[in-house]
């Protein structure tokens, strides 16, 4: 059984990830530069302050990479997926869309204000660090893990009926 949403939860996901990225940005970039050891949390969570040029989790993290390429990039997937978003069948999968468009448009807007994506959320065990990342980042990979999840249940439901 589906959650029942209304049509405009997907758009409204988009909305709230851009703008919850983006404020989280506004309030951490500035303090993050004036101290550049980062921030403990706590004994596993760090605010940090990394610039990543690259793609997901520093892939291609160069200074020669072109960052207008990965906007053309993200620009062109969130076009393909507010297309789907309009289209869904079932209005909560819109939430999920919408979850990707949002951190897809954060980073993208970070790249081509900033040159680069600000990253900050540094969990680690020991000196073991998970690559740090943002508040856009976590949009896109619940939106992501949602459709998979979907995917996976939703012809278990449609088998039973």
């Amino acid at each position: 059984m589906h959650l029942r949403v209304p049509h405009w939860a997907g758009p409204l996901a988009a909305v709230l990830a851009l703008a919850l990225d983006q404020v989280s940005k506004h309030l951490l970039i500035d303090a993050l530069i004036e101290r550049p050891g980062g921030i403990v949390v706590l004994p596993v969570f760090n605010l940090v302050m990394v610039w990543n040029r690259g793609v997901s989790f520093g892939l291609f993290n160069s200074p020669t990479t072109q960052g207008w390429i990965f906007i053309g990039l993200a620009l062109v997937m969130v076009a393909v997926l507010a297309v789907w978003m309009a289209r869904v069948a079932t209005n909560w999968i819109a939430v999920p869309l919408g979850l990707i468009v949002g951190g897809a448009l954060g980073n993208a807007l970070d790249r081509y204000r900033l040159g680069a994506v600000a990253d900050f959320f540094d969990f680690h065990l020991g000196a073991w660090h998970f690559a740090a990342f943002n508040v856009a980042d976590s949009a896109i990979c619940t939106g992501v893990g949602l459709l998979l999840l979907d995917a996976l249940f939703s012809g278990r439901e449609s088998a039973k009926q």
